[in-house]
């Protein structure tokens, strides 16, 4: 049973750092697409960016391109999101994804879903 567990999610000032961990079990974590989606209240679910199964390619949505770095360490399974520079409108709950196929911004294309972390930027 593959299982995400995410983590790292709080409360930031806006203007500030949070750093973003997804531990995954049950599958063999170097051979997938990794990525991270947010949601809203009312809203659908966000793109934000994946990683590569090796972590040699990254792809992120304009809206976080030049304040989030997505990457994996993949001796530890585990899929991360830096997030520096932090809006109000960043605010969501933080999921992570896995896929079998290669790199997508479509949340249908993704398999399995972790529980989701809050990350919630007061101004």
């Amino acid at each position: 049973q593959v299982q995400l567990v995410e983590s790292g999610g709080g409360l930031v000032q806006a203007g500030g750092s949070l750093k973003l961990s997804c531990a995954a079990s049950g599958l063999t974590f170097s051979s997938y697409t990794m990525a991270w989606f947010r949601q809203a209240p009312g809203k659908e679910r966000e793109f934000v960016g994946y990683v590569t199964a090796t972590g040699g390619y990254t792809y992120n949505s304009d809206s976080v391109k030049a304040r989030f770095t997505i990457s994996r360490d993949n001796a530890k399974n585990t899929l991360y999101l830096q997030m520096s520079s932090l809006k109000p409108e960043d605010t969501a709950v933080y999921y992570c994804g896995v896929r079998a196929g290669y790199g997508s911004r479509r949340p249908t294309d993704y398999n399995t879903w972790g529980q989701g972390t809050q990350v919630t930027v007061s101004s």
